[in-house]
């Protein structure tokens, strides 16, 4: 499975997020919620940018050699730039489905980003969701 199929099956996961492929930026990808943006990738999901908690972002700068502030001045409030390959183990993309969902939270519309954050409490707490 390539890397954008990993990245759209993830994005399927979450409450009214949509793909609109940008004509001007060649057509790149955005995955949108709300109308707002909360990944950036190229054509093959080699190259993202998500926004986390500024914080979290700076950890994640400092910690990950595969990752960067994002350019156009977005990095200071909390975007990421991430290269990843496509040899990726199930640990990475474990953690790049937590950034993805940090990402849409952070983005989303409050009623659609409780969905979220209720399903991820639940799934960590071994609940059933209601």
């Amino acid at each position: 499975m390539g890397n954008m199929e990993r990245l759209e099956r993830i994005v399927a996961r979450l409450p009214e997020a949509e793909r609109v492929d940008v004509e001007e930026w060649g057509d790149h990808p955005t995955f949108r919620v709300g109308g707002k943006n909360f990944v950036f990738s190229d054509i093959v999901a080699r190259s993202l940018s998500l926004k986390l908690p500024k914080d979290e972002a700076a950890a994640v700068v400092a910690t990950d050699p595969h990752a960067d502030p994002a350019g156009y001045g977005l990095g200071r409030h909390g975007w990421i730039a991430l290269n990843i390959e496509d040899t990726e183990d199930e640990d990475r993309w474990q953690q790049l489905e937590e950034w993805v969902r940090t990402s849409y939270t952070l983005v989303a519309p409050k009623r659609l980003a409780r969905l979220v954050l209720e399903q991820d409490r639940s799934d960590s707490s071994g609940e059933t969701p209601r």
